[in-house]
């Protein structure tokens, strides 16, 4: 009988006790491979809890792909290291072939990062932030405060890396967020995304096979393509990225959405991230890069832990960016280097100015280490489920209903609306666009919605629209 006791004097929830408790078991093979685990009623009573308190810690194991579920028969325990040991048995007798993947990918899938100058009435491929979100009167508060008081501090030149105080202030936040621990000195602040891959190219070499997942962020393979390194598209299965197709191409280093893939919305079981820690620790000269670009917006239960957090071998560069959660425009990203790249950096790159100028970074440090931040972003949660609700109702309640389904709505800022058309799919999209409405595909009758950007009060409207392209 599977037994826990908790602890009524801490601030952590009792679901999230019970789900730690049982996802150690579960690392610790306590907890075997596909053994039945009790129904969330009888669990509950023998526990003495309520059964809503085992349904959120099953469903965040569920999340996590530490359980799976079986229709009318109950919870499992996932398998979760034999297949890594399998895929290392391969490497070893050199074959790498695995036809048991089911691949998804849509070869003429549009990618959302588009440079139409149009207006549209609701365009769900931006990722843009709606301007009544966004902390104006507390920004304006810092910045004439700093203009005030720290004159002679931003009269300094900002260090490479970044200002401390920024770094620091990021350091403190991923500990209590994300579960993150790590030195302020292994963090590097830059202007964007381009700015992160500039240095990581330059740190890794040009001679190395880079990676991006198929389907993915057209923007990285465009940054790689622009410093005139090779770098492949490594097809993607229901789990992620498929850790023997890295190994068949000879990839050194794969970008990765693990906690919420785009645009899939995929979030990468526990399985599948021991896989791609086993091929990254196989070889000296591999590492990976987790975009952990969304991950404060989880809307259910807690954050999915990042794979930088599992890694105990100087393999993964973590990057993060601050355009999501405070908006688009604001190009401020960091990234944290292992130890390797973290010496190299200082010994050949310090030279280098800091991207971003000291006044944002000040602004941005007083922001975060004042409370502002995870005020906002607490906000920002509760207004984005909102509104990812009232968009999922509309859809419901509007015609759509009768031929949708919606896939990975519980993470980040958008998700999946499959639809069963019985128009052509050209057709559909053609009207979508004379209806003044924007969505991109990513797979056939498959399309992306990011709603980050759609004011509440243009949503109804908006799935109205989208329902009449079905039927012309």
């Amino acid at each position: 009988m599977i037994s826990y006791t908790f602890n009524d004097n801490t601030k952590i929830p009792i679901y999230e006790q019970l789900y730690i408790q049982i996802k150690n078991d579960i690392l610790s093979g306590k907890l075997s491979a596909n053994k039945r685990l009790p129904s969330k009623r009888n669990f509950a009573n023998q526990l003495s809890i309520s059964v809503i308190t085992v349904e959120n810690a099953y469903n965040q194991l569920l999340s996590e792909g530490f359980i799976y579920s079986l229709p009318r028969k109950g919870f499992y325990v996932s398998e979760i290291f034999k297949e890594s040991y399998e895929l290392a048995d391969r490497r070893k007798a050199n074959n790498t072939d695995d036809s048991t993947h089911t691949v998804f990918y849509y070869e003429n899938s549009k990618d959302a990062s588009h440079n139409d100058e149009r207006q549209y009435f609701a365009d769900f491929s931006s990722n843009a932030t709606d301007p009544s979100s966004f902390p104006f009167s507390t920004w304006a508060k810092l910045t004439r405060r700093i203009l005030s008081d720290d004159q002679s501090f931003l009269m300094k030149n900002s260090p490479s890396n970044g200002i401390f105080l920024l770094r620091d202030a990021i350091a403190s936040y991923l500990q209590a967020y994300r579960g993150i621990n790590v030195s302020p000195d292994s963090i590097i602040i830059g202007a964007g995304t381009e700015t992160m891959y500039n240095i990581l190219i330059q740190l890794i070499g040009h001679h190395r096979i880079y990676a991006c997942e198929k389907p993915g962020y057209k923007k990285i393979s465009e940054i790689l393509n622009a410093n005139e390194v090779e770098n492949l598209q490594i097809p993607m299965d229901e789990s992620g990225v498929i850790p023997s197709e890295l190994e068949k191409n000879g990839v050194n280093i794969i970008h990765t959405t693990p906690s919420h893939h785009f645009p899939t919305g995929i979030t990468m079981p526990v399985k599948r991230r021991y896989e791609l820690l086993s091929w990254a620790t196989s070889a000296e000269d591999r590492y990976i890069i987790e975009d952990d670009y969304d991950s404060e917006f989880r809307l259910s239960g807690r954050p999915i832990p990042a794979l930088f957090s599992t890694d105990t071998n100087g393999k993964i560069i973590y990057m993060n960016t601050f355009t999501k959660s405070l908006a688009s425009t604001i190009r401020i990203s960091y990234m944290i280097l292992p130890p390797e790249l973290l010496n190299k950096y200082y010994q050949r790159l310090s030279f280098y100015s800091c991207t971003v100028s000291t006044f944002e970074q000040l602004t941005l440090a007083h922001f975060i280490s004042e409370g502002y931040y995870e005020k906002h972003i607490n906000r920002m949660r509760t207004a984005y489920r909102k509104k990812r609700d009232y968009l999922l109702s509309c859809i419901k309640d509007s015609g759509l209903g009768n031929i949708s389904e919606i896939n990975e709505e519980q993470s980040g800022l958008h998700f999946i609306l499959k639809l069963k058309l019985k128009i052509p799919e050209e057709k559909f999209l053609k009207n979508l666009e004379e209806n003044d409405i924007h969505i991109v595909s990513t797979a056939p009758q498959s399309y992306m919605i990011n709603y980050s950007s759609i004011p509440l009060n243009k949503i109804s409207e908006a799935i109205n629209r989208i329902n009449a392209a079905t039927n012309k």
